[in-house]
């Protein structure tokens, strides 16, 4: 894949990913109006394990499909990708039933952990239970899907991921805010029943988006029978060498995919035991966990969806440089791919903690503004650790050292495990955010030390446009505090319209003061000039 077809690889992934956190972000709006953030909680509570389950039933197989498929095609050989295909799906719809059924009898014990059974506020055990049977089930489609979108993106063909992406989370979404409004609002049902039901659109949104990629799938069926009737050579791998190697790039993706469902199983088991000792009620406990692990969060993996896009695509590109011992070509593309993600996460989190205030209460009302922006705040920088471990990590998968990307998540998480509720017995809500963030820098001192030492990658260069960004981002960030404050005292915030006002105005001023200042330095010409033409410098 040359720079070009890199970028263009990674524009459309990083278009269907922003779209789908967008939706993911957008529909949070009514689904907080409709439950609040006690049902946000409950939602979260059953997302939580089932992320991990996902990421368990799947063992890292797509990505690792991705790059399976990348290396041999560069070698000529489309047949072995194809029989590796074939085999996957039955093992996958295995792994899905077997996740599937240890996560439904799992949701006793794990609802009994998360909230006091005595309790008289919050949520209850019984709704907990219930919700994270609902999502169980999307156990069962997820995985093949996710299967059939590693072997496309190992054709460096990112449309069917890409388009079944969005279609997944736009059924979903229409499903979770259609059946909690009828629930809630028409029949007059119960909160947890709610909830549940929302979860379960999690199996209808994966039906939704494997139907697109089983439609891709017949159009280029005659495309990729073609090139696996011209290989130039068949290996003839065997099945268990071949999964022998498959999983030897399997179980470290799996490991590193699940680095936030991790931390956020921590905060799951930890966060309210912590909050509560402190003598803080289960209702405000809840009302912190929910702006801390579904609120906030959406908000700050706006900015991180780039690098998830930028690690899905890197991955056979970083692959097949490395195999051909194209020196240059790969240090071209760790360059290209640190500039990109520095240039666009950092003025966004920048921007989402200096907009705090103003972004809560427009997004999720005003009620809970004050928890909610002072969590945002505080949370939002991490969202550049967050994207800067995704892309190094994928960088040491590239290159076959990605057993140090389990080794810097494990330092990481260990930090996190032990330090949790320590943190938050001293700083409360900030001490999780402070365990996650330290956490995340721990880890991506190993991955860059691993890229250093086995990529041979020099970081001067990167560090000083790394500074360029950062003088560049404060400067966009004074302007927008300006903004922010003096629009406060003309216009305080007594409603939802007045922040959404605020807000507009000066993400708009900030984005333009922040590529005014790139477009005339030539920075945003040099890192995405090749892409976007009227970006260069005349």
């Amino acid at each position: 894949m040359s720079e070009q077809q890199l970028i263009r690889g990674t524009m459309i992934l990083t278009a269907s990913i922003f779209l789908s956190k967008m939706l993911g972000l957008i529909y949070v709006f009514p689904f907080t109006a409709i439950v609040g953030h006690k049902g946000l909680a409950l939602y979260q509570y059953g997302y939580t394990p089932y992320t991990v389950l996902l990421s368990l039933a799947t063992l890292g197989v797509p990505l690792a499909v991705s790059k399976f498929v990348s290396k041999y095609n560069a070698l000529g050989d489309y047949r072995t990708g194809q029989r590796l295909l074939k085999s996957g799906l039955v093992v996958m719809t295995i792994t899905g039933f077997i996740a599937f059924l240890v996560l439904f009898f799992l949701a006793g014990p794990i609802a009994h952990q998360v909230l006091d059974p005595e309790s008289l506020e919050g949520n209850t055990v019984a709704d907990t239970i219930f919700t994270i049977r609902m999502v169980s089930v999307a156990l069962l489609v997820v995985p093949v899907m996710a299967l059939i979108r590693g072997y496309f993106q190992g054709h460096q063909s990112m449309g069917p991921t890409a388009v079944s992406q969005v279609v997944e989370q736009l059924i979903r979404i229409i499903f979770i805010l259609l059946f909690t409004y009828l629930i809630i609002n028409v029949f007059g049902g119960e909160l947890g029943i709610a909830v549940g039901f929302a979860t379960f659109g999690a199996f209808v949104g994966a039906v939704a988006g494997l139907a697109v990629l089983l439609f891709y799938w017949k159009r280029r069926w005659h495309g990729l029978q073609k090139q696996i009737d011209e290989s130039t050579v068949d290996y003839q791998i065997p099945l268990p060498k071949m999964y022998k190697e498959l999983f030897a790039y399997a179980l470290p993706i799996s490991f590193v995919g699940l680095s936030i469902p991790l931390y956020q199983t921590v905060d799951l088991i930890t966060f309210n035991p912590a909050m509560m000792a402190t003598g803080i009620s289960q209702a405000v406990t809840e009302t912190y966990y929910a702006s801390f692990t579904q609120a906030s969060h959406k908000l700050i993996l706006i900015p991180v969806a780039l690098a998830t896009a930028m690690s899905l695509t890197i991955i056979p590109t970083v692959t097949n440089a490395y195999i051909n011992e194209e020196k240059d070509r790969l240090q071209r593309t760790i360059t290209q791919t640190f500039q990109i993600i520095l240039f666009l996460t950092v003025p966004a989190a920048t921007g989402l903690m200096v907009l705090a205030e103003p972004a809560y209460g427009a997004l999720f009302g005003l009620e809970e503004v004050a928890v909610g922006s002072d969590v945002l705040r505080f949370y939002a920088p991490v969202a550049i650790a967050f994207s800067i471990f995704a892309v190094t990590s994928a960088l040491l998968q590239g290159i076959n050292k990605q057993k140090y990307a389990v080794i810097a998540l494990l330092a990481g998480l260990a930090f996190k495990v032990s330090g949790n509720s320590l943190l938050i017995s001293w700083f409360a809500a900030h001490g999780a955010i402070i365990a996650t963030g330290t956490g995340y820098l721990i880890a991506i001192a190993v991955n860059l030390w691993a890229v250093h030492k086995f990529a041979e990658y020099n970081f001067t260069f990167v560090l000083k446009r790394f500074l360029l960004i950062c003088i560049f981002t404060a400067g966009m960030a004074a302007v927008v505090a300006f903004l922010n404050y003096g629009f406060q005292q003309i216009i305080p915030v007594n409603s939802r319209w007045d922040a959404l006002l605020i807000l507009t105005v000066s993400v708009v001023a900030g984005i333009a003061v922040y590529l005014n200042i790139s477009v005339r330095s030539g920075l945003a010409g040099q890192i995405l000039g090749h892409r976007f033409d009227f970006l260069n410098k005349k």
